[in-house]
């Protein structure tokens, strides 16, 4: 049920699996990956395996869509006869997506675009992206969701355990003395979005199986007593382990009401490495 004819558009970090795209019409706008001088799309002609293959011989850039590519998309989207836009768009704090998108959907005639900074990634905005579809299938107003979708951004919590900080450092994301220390002592770091949405380092925890451990243990602390959930997990390149975190998880936390899971997309595996794990919660209200 959608009366009022409105889409969800986000972009390629969120890290959503194909058959909830297609499940729920979603609208997906790939940021680029320069390698050498060459652009490629993500998740269209280059993969997060890809971009891991290349890391060890060169860190590769990031960089949005074109204007072209962003009107395109909208073009499509009225096209189809929708005539209201949620664009729930990865974290303003590392990426210019979320402004780009805003600029040119509040220009563009036929459709009453709303856009969303969710100050978060990857889990974080695809689990915010598919609950959306999910209240305007149900029926929720255009307003009521703006409403929601303020709790929502708010309530989403991701955390990433990887493998060392040093593509982070090396991309500019993070300090020299901290990834020097990962490094030297073989540490595995947990990282999260900051409240201004961009990456940070939440612990650093010696061995793989406690990093995990700890990555569970963050999530589980931001559900309180009886309330409602979605859960989230992610890899880069790392399937097997990541339905191990997946199992522990839904153990630790039994009561959700949905669990995503995601690939990593090539954005984020440029910064992080590959051998990411990922867990996530977004608490619900009694009305989301």
């Amino acid at each position: 049920m959608n009366k009022e004819k409105i889409a969800v558009l986000t972009d390629s970090c969120a890290d959503i699996p194909e058959t909830l795209i297609k499940k729920h019409d979603l609208h997906i706008l790939p940021l680029k990956i320069i390698f050498s001088g060459k652009a490629y799309t993500d998740g269209v002609d280059i993969t997060a395996a890809q971009v891991y293959d290349k890391l060890p011989s060169e860190i590769p850039k990031t960089s949005l869509p074109s204007p072209d590519e962003v009107r395109t998309l909208f073009q499509k989207i009225y096209d189809k006869g929708y005539r209201k836009v949620f664009a729930i768009i990865f974290s303003s704090g590392l990426s210019g997506t979320f402004n780009l998108v805003r600029l040119i959907g509040g220009e563009f005639e036929g459709l009453n675009v709303h856009a969303v900074d969710t100050l978060s990634g990857s889990l974080g905005t695809g689990a915010i992206a598919v609950h959306t579809a999910e209240l305007i299938e149900a029926g929720r107003s255009f307003e009521e969701i703006k409403t929601i979708l303020s709790r929502l951004i708010a309530n989403t919590k991701v955390f990433f355990s990887i493998d060392t900080l040093e593509y982070l450092q090396k991309g500019g994301r993070i300090g020299l003395i901290t990834a020097m220390t990962g490094t030297l002592l073989n540490v595995k770091p947990i990282i999260t979005f900051s409240d201004d949405g961009q990456l940070m380092s939440v612990a650093k925890v010696r061995g793989r199986r406690k990093s995990i451990q700890k990555m569970i243990d963050l999530a589980k602390s931001h559900a309180p007593e009886g309330a409602r959930y979605i859960l989230m997990v992610a890899n880069g390149g790392c399937p097997d382990e990541m339905d191990a975190v997946k199992a522990h998880y839904t153990r630790v936390l039994p009561n959700f009401e949905n669990l995503y899971e995601g690939e990593v997309d090539c954005t984020l595996g440029t910064h992080v490495g590959p051998n990411l794990l990922g867990a996530g919660i977004l608490v619900l209200g009694e009305n989301d």
